[in-house]
């Protein structure tokens, strides 16, 4: 579940207003029973959830009262999962959703919070709960005796929109309330520690003149960030916006991956080596339920395009249920990866890695005089191939899928090479990035058709008694091959676009 609510600061003798006048017409606020929470909160010894805006806790009076909560995607924003359990004993799902935070180090209690809360739920004329606003008079606990007191208003939201909570909030600030920010009550509660920065370090961005050594820390911490923010979102098998958690970790890796590779001569190379290795270990271990995604999204996509000749509906679900099995193989293999002691220590070398990469002094140099050069070696390999095979512009119509696969590896290296300098180079890179994309774009296609092709034949091969199915795979793989070949036939003209000089004139 995704919770976003927003805090303010109320003195002892606040009072909160009639909170009518922030409803749509027909609404009306609901007084709840007061309530009284007891939260006890596990940590490692140094704060590693609370520092980064995540936390663990077992409240009791609550049906599921053990609750883990981590960053989304903006200020005010959080993923909150809920589960049952005996108190001492967290569960085991939720001790792994917070491994990308405590990396191993076992959880204690760290704090006690008692919460009186009067909350009011304010719901429109259909009933329907557009938000709840919550009074908390807030005790920290220390034994039998109260260490700290402070009082809150949050608002979290239901159905309602942006502009009910503005609404709200004009209402409870005109009242006398201040707001407050997104300080969690643990934070306020453990104090100045828990205020502490995170072990994953965030990119900062550029200064004005930066060395090559400044974008490769940004990079790292970039792509980093990208991957273990997705963690606990692939072990919930929850959505990213129109895509999954799975895709979004390994683009992470992907990318990782190819910086390091770019900005080769600027890393120590036993360090960078090493991290390459794996990374490409846990990238592989996303890339089979990955596989699987895109191949059940197209057997949808390529079985409803031509409604003129359908397919049969009963023979497309049974190729569908074969393929879902394979996924749910694929992420159980993944969950074991994720569990594993190899994995727990790539966690703890990425942290490293966003704190302190390893750089060569050639890092030190103006990036400005550096980074050019480095996209000089993945662009010649694409534009002139390598190893007596020719370059992209020497794809032919008739020439395998293996070598069309490989030129779309090649060209996914040097799109990403000229991504990784656009900080320094600007909009001639971002240019030729954007040409390159289109580019990836249609040979992503040509292989996602040419292994649709292929898996759609090998299911039938696997169910030999089922003629039907049969008949209806062949009519898939020849659908993509149909794709296959406008693609081929397109590719000349997007390529021509890319390399056009005016693209790519910076390039050394």
């Amino acid at each position: 579940m995704l919770e976003e609510e927003r805090k303010y600061e109320a003195d002892p003798a606040y009072a909160v207003p009639d909170l009518a006048p922030a409803l749509p017409d027909g609404g009306r606020v609901v007084e709840l029973p007061p309530a009284t929470l007891t939260a006890t909160y596990l940590d490692t010894p140094d704060l590693r959830l609370a520092r980064a805006g995540a936390s663990l806790r077992h409240r009791k009076g609550d049906p599921s009262p053990w609750t883990v909560k981590f960053p989304a995607d903006l200020p005010g924003r959080r993923h909150e999962v809920s589960r049952p359990g005996r108190p001492g004993r967290v569960p085991a799902e939720l001790s792994a959703l917070v491994t990308a935070y405590s990396r191993g180090t076992e959880l204690a209690r760290v704090a006690v919070v008692r919460t009186v809360r009067r909350a009011y739920e304010l719901r429109d004329a259909d009933g329907r709960l557009l938000a709840e606003v919550a009074d908390d008079a807030v005790s920290v606990l220390d034994g039998r005796r109260v260490r700290a007191t402070f009082r809150e208003i949050e608002v979290e939201r239901g159905d309602g929109d942006t502009e009910l909570l503005d609404r709200v909030e004009a209402v409870l600030c005109g009242a006398g309330a201040r707001a407050g920010g997104f300080t969690p009550k643990l934070v306020r509660a453990l104090g100045s520690a828990a205020r502490d920065e995170p072990d994953l370090v965030a990119p900062a961005g550029l200064p004005d003149e930066p060395t090559a050594g400044d974008v490769v820390t940004d990079a790292v911490r970039k792509h980093i960030r990208r991957i273990l923010a997705h963690d606990p979102l692939v072990r919930l098998r929850l959505p990213v916006g129109d895509d999954t958690a799975v895709h979004q970790m390994r683009v992470g890796c992907r990318r990782l991956r190819s910086d390091l590779r770019t900005f080769r001569p600027l890393t120590k190379s036993s360090w960078s080596r090493a991290l390459r290795d794996e990374v490409k270990w846990l990238a592989d271990a996303l890339g089979g339920p990955r596989d699987a995604e895109v191949l059940r999204a197209r057997l949808r996509r390529t079985a409803a395009g031509d409604p003129l000749s359908p397919l049969d509906e009963a023979a497309v679900a049974r190729i569908d249920r074969v393929l879902a099995a394979r996924q749910d193989a694929a992420l159980a293999a993944l969950d074991e990866v994720l569990a594993s002691d190899r994995y727990a220590a790539l966690v703890e070398d990425l942290v490293a890695a966003t704190r302190e990469p390893r750089l060569t002094k050639r890092a030190g140099r103006p990036a400005a005089d550096v980074l050019p050069r480095l996209v000089a070696k993945p662009w010649r390999r694409l534009v002139f191939g390598a190893d007596g095979v020719g370059g992209a512009g020497e794809l032919g119509p008739t020439d395998p899928d293996e070598r069309w696969h490989a030129t779309r590896i090649d060209g996914k290296k040097a799109r990403y090479a000229v991504n990784a300098v656009k900080p320094v180079v600007g909009a001639p890179a971002r240019d030729l990035g954007k040409a390159l994309s289109k580019v990836q774009d249609l040979l992503g296609e040509h292989q996602d058709a040419a292994l649709a092709a292929e898996a759609w034949l090998s299911v039938a091969d696997e169910h030999p008694a089922d003629h039907a199915l049969a008949v209806t795979a062949g009519r898939l793989a020849e659908r993509e091959r149909q794709i296959i070949h406008r693609v081929r036939a397109e590719f000349p003209q997007r390529w021509s676009e890319a390399v056009d000089p005016r693209r790519t004139e910076w390039l050394p």
